[in-house]
This record gives structure tokens, sequence and C-alpha cells, in this order.
């Protein structure tokens, strides 16, 4: 071979890998990426025994009484149940058919399991019908899959929040046709179902698709298929409490959004917010945003601050709309980015993903552990629990409902449980008014003493169970601690409770 044929094509290999990389990707190169991403999304579920939600054993003793009430002498002594329409039933009736095949806290990890990946999906969804293109607005907004109100475990909200975007996505896809408003006639019920927030989520999108093509009153006539939902407020079907901000709102307003991106490393956690914010902003400034989405995206984000904390006996109701409001306001950038852009903005959510995955492997031990306490006791068994929260601690507690586990397992009465009078479909038969959520937990902080000897559940069960790093000082009198681990005890009422006065 001659000395000139030797290969040289290295270096333009590199120019070539570097002109790659600097060059505009197609517009399906990333629904790849992105489709792969959507199913990453589901790995804490997967590794954790028990999703370390915070509301999730909650709302599986609520579908356990749902679906056992009428075999279990148990549950019908302690629970009431009335079945109802209402916006607030996502989980509840995907979980229905998912019990013929499998065991119901098994249909709870699928249903957990499915919200990140169709969250996902959606948020692919929706930058395709606007821009027929998967770029850096998705990859960004998937920061936002693992959102707090995923974290705390909104199921409801959750399911609704995807079925909304997919809907957005498809009313966007049918313009101009003339079947597209008595399709979502159908479509707008549907995702009230699954929830309420998730139903506004949608109104919004599509008021804001709809002023950004003609802004005039013919805006905010289009959306008209999405207003049937009212009707349940006309014929009756609402809570009867008034909507309420609650205590201090300017600073419980100034609190949720602080953790609009919380997780587990506090610092971390406020710089991608800011971050977000602050390219969101530079964004508008410069015109380089979708008005298809943006417009919705500026109205979620003033919701938030405007929207009273309970609307229809949901709390939160402002809270969702900022993390909503911001995974939208990602996906209307319409920055056009070479592929080494795109390549890097998924850290953020592989970060998030990453250490969400940790806490929850851990954190399911941990519980995994507590759980024992549950063995040997009775079927139909009374157990009072308490939860301490620590406030030095800026991640979730995901054992604040734990007690929910004692309803799925043995068919007992217990008080975490979402029980509002005239706003849950679930009532508890006995044991006071503050037998339920969220009389049974504290936020503690650190360095006070805990007395719970006049913790008012505890008149009314035989057991009492605490979870939790500091230990309470004082216990309710007539209980003696049988049993303990690490972070819990399990006491049992040896002497008859005092009557009361």
């Amino acid at each position: 071979m001659p000395d000139d044929a030797s290969p040289v094509p290295s270096s333009q290999h590199r120019v070539s890998a570097r002109g790659w990389l600097r060059a505009e990707p197609n517009p399906t190169e990333f629904l790849w990426v992105g489709l792969f991403l959507a199913l990453l999304s589901a790995l804490p579920v997967l590794v954790a025994t028990y999703p370390q939600m915070v509301d999730y054993p909650a709302h599986l003793a609520r579908m356990h009484i749902m679906l056992s009430r009428d075999s279990s002498p148990f549950l019908q002594e302690y629970y009431g149940f009335s079945w109802r329409w209402m916006g607030n039933l996502g989980a509840d009736i995907l979980v229905w058919p998912l019990t013929w095949f499998v065991s119901l806290e098994t249909a709870g990890r699928i249903m957990a399991g499915i919200i990140p990946p169709l969250t996902a999906m959606s948020i692919l969804a929706a930058e395709w019908a606007v821009r027929r293109r998967i770029g850096m607005a998705s990859m960004l907004a998937f920061a936002f899959v693992w959102s707090p109100s995923a974290i705390l475990g909104f199921l409801n909200f959750g399911l609704a929040q995807a079925a909304a975007l997919f809907a957005f996505a498809l009313w966007v896809m049918l313009d101009g046709k003339p079947w597209r408003a008595p399709l979502f006639i159908p479509i707008g019920i549907f995702v009230w179902l699954g929830h309420v927030s998730g139903w506004g989520i949608l109104g919004i999108l599509v008021f804001g698709y709809e002023w950004s093509k003609d802004k005039s009153w013919r805006a905010f006539l289009a959306p008209w298929p999405l207003f049937f939902p009212f009707l349940s407020l006309i014929l009756g079907d609402n809570p009867g409490k008034p909507p309420s901000y609650g205590p201090a709102p300017q600073l419980y307003k100034w609190a949720i959004w602080k953790q609009a991106m919380r997780g587990t490393f506090q610092w971390v956690d406020y710089a991608m917010t800011i971050a977000v914010v602050v390219l969101m902003a530079v964004s508008l400034f410069f015109r380089k945003w979708d008005g298809k989405l943006g417009w919705a995206a500026i109205m979620m984000l003033v919701s938030s601050l405007v929207l009273p904390r309970h609307i229809f006996g949901g709390d939160l109701v402002d809270a969702r709309m900022i993390s909503a409001g911001l995974m939208v306001g990602c996906l209307c950038l319409s920055w056009r980015a070479p592929r080494w852009v795109i390549l890097l903005v998924p850290a953020v959510f592989l970060f998030r993903l990453g250490y969400t995955t940790i806490d929850w492997q851990r954190d399911s031990r941990e519980t995994a552990e507590a759980l024992t306490a549950l063995e040997g006791l009775p079927q139909g068994a009374k157990v009072a629990s308490y939860v301490v929260t620590e406030r030095s601690e800026w991640g979730f507690n995901g054992k604040e409902h734990i007690c929910g586990y004692a309803v799925v397992r043995l068919d007992a009465f217990t008080n975490c449980n979402f029980a509002l009078p005239g706003i849950h479909m679930m009532t508890i038969n006995g044991g006071g008014p503050f037998f339920r959520d969220p009389f049974h937990r504290l936020n503690h902080r650190t360095g006070r003493k805990i007395d719970i000897s006049d913790y008012s559940p505890a008149l009314f069960t035989d057991y009492l169970w605490y979870v939790g790093q500091t230990w309470p000082v004082k216990i309710p009198e007539g209980y003696v601690v049988e049993r303990s681990g690490r972070t819990w005890f399990l006491a049992k009422r040896v002497a008859p409770a005092k009557p009361q006065p």
C-alpha cells in the first residue's frame, strides 16, 4: 500500500461528528429518545415494592373499602361508602377492572407506575401536535414528570393531567374538522371524571390555543364542548363547602412557589425552578415562545396566585397549577436548538429521576420494616396511627398515610383516611371528628418534645401505631409498647379507656 493511501479520515470523522452535534435534528429524531425516557420514568415504581407517594396508601385504603365493603363485616361496621359520579374518580375507576386479575396492592402499584410514562407521552403528543417535531421543549418539560404533585400521590390528578394533554393534542390535530366539537363533549366529561383540576387544565389549554389564533370573543366560546361538567354543579353535585385560601395566604403562596420542584436537594430544586422561570422569561422577551401553548402557561401560573387553596373539597388546587404551568411553559419554548443542546437538556429530568429512584428504594425498605407492626394483629383490628414528619427535612415523607395498609390487609379501623363529610365518598363510622386525615400527622420542629398522652383517636382503638424519627415523651394512658423498630413502635391497650366527658 503506498504511503499516501494511509487512512486520514480520523480528523474528517471528528469534523463530521462535530457537525452532526451542531446541526438541527430532523422532526422525528428525538421522538424515539422521548419515548425511551417516558418508559424510563417508571423506574422509581419498578424498584420500590411500596410506592413512596405520600397519599398513595390512603388511596389504596379507599379503593379497598370501595371494592370489598360488601363482603367484609368489619368494613361495613367501620366505614360507609356512597358511590357517586364526581370529578375525582380517575384511579378509582381504572383500578376496579385491574383487581379482576391481580391483588389490589399490585393494581395500585400498576396505577402508580403508568402515570409518569403517560405524563411524559402526553408531553410529546402536545409538542408534536403544535409543531410537528420533538425538540428541546419536550426534553425540558420532562423535568416536571416527577413533580411535587406526582410525589404527593395525586393519582387522579396525574391521570387527568395526562389525559388533558392528550386531548389538547387531539384538539389541535382536528382543527377545522366540523365534528371536533361534538367529539369533545364526551372527552371533556371523561377528563373531568379523572379530576376536576385536569379538566380545568384542558379548558385553559384549549382557550389559550384558540386565543393565539383569534383574540376575540370567539376564543371564549371555542371551548364550549368542555362546559358540560358545569351541569354537575347546577344539579347539586358540589361539596357545599365554600372555597378557602386558608390562613396567611401570602406566606402560603410563597411557600408553594418555592416548592415548585421540591424533591430531595433543596437548593438544587430552587436553582432548577429559577432556571426554568428565567428561561421562560427570556424566551418571551425574545419572542422565542409559541403562543399556542404560551398563553395557557401564563394563565396557569397566574391562576396559581389567584385561585384559593381549597376548591370543591380539593386541597392544593393552586399548587397543582404551578407544576402544570411550568411544564406547559417549557413546552411553549420555540428555540430551534442543535442536537448537542437537546441531548444535554434531559439531564435535568434524569437527575430528578435518579434521586427519586434512590430515595424510593431506601424508603420502601423502611416502609416494609414498619409494616411488620401489622404482623399478628387480628382481622378488623382498631388502630390509631400517629405519623411525625420532621420540618427540617426538605423531602416528602412517604409514610404519612402508612396506616392505609392496615385497612387493605386487615380491614382495620384507622384514622388516616380522607373522609371529609359531603366531599369524599367514604365516611367513617365513629371515632369522633378528628379520626381522619390530617389529624394523625405532626410537622415536628427539631428540639420540641412530643407528648401524645391526650391523643384523642387512641380513645377509640386497641392499638397505637407510631411512626417517626423523634419518639414521644408520653403516650396515651392505658397503652404499653408491645414491639418497635428503628422509626416506629406499636403500643397495645392494656387498660380500658376512661369515659369521655
